[in-house]
């Protein structure tokens, strides 16, 4: 379908065809594969817009009516719904940070490192919770001991 159904796009095949060749000194073989890809590249962005609008007119999901039950950082009992605190949208990390283990797993720390660098900014718009299965005492030792001061266990 060389317009996705709407009648005001542009046929994919007829935008790729104004492309300009990337490359100077491309064979004809060449330029013809590159513009039937990024035709089909163009075909599928206007796949993935149309699902994206497909997914945010889902009507609202089942609600949640677990009592799941966290530690914070101080040791208190959390239900989920504690965790977002004042906001209205929760982003949490589970890292693999076992009890049986030593250490936690390395590229989770990575990818918390970097997160921490963030995470003053990123808590200004959202909850920001980092879980694990090692006690929550065990896991702000171990921020404390990486430097990390902005992110939040539970």
């Amino acid at each position: 379908m060389a317009t996705n159904g709407d009648p005001n796009l542009t046929p994919a095949a007829q935008l790729a065809e104004k492309a300009k060749t990337p490359f100077p000194g491309a064979s004809a073989e060449y330029e013809a594969a590159r513009k039937a890809l990024l035709a089909e590249e163009i075909e599928f962005r206007r796949h993935m817009t149309r699902l994206v609008a497909q997914r945010q007119s889902l009507p609202p999901g089942p609600v949640i009516t677990k009592d799941y039950r966290f530690k914070d950082e101080q040791g208190f009992d959390a239900s989920l719904i504690d965790l977002f605190g004042d906001k209205d949208t929760l982003v949490t990390y589970f890292w693999m940070y076992g009890p049986q283990r030593q250490r936690p797993c390395p590229m989770c720390t990575n990818w918390l490192g970097a997160v921490e660098g963030n995470a003053a900014d990123i808590k200004q718009r959202v909850a920001l919770k980092i879980l694990g299965r090692s006690p929550v005492e065990r896991q702000y030792a171990f921020a404390q001991e990486r430097g990390w001061r902005d992110l939040n266990f539970g």
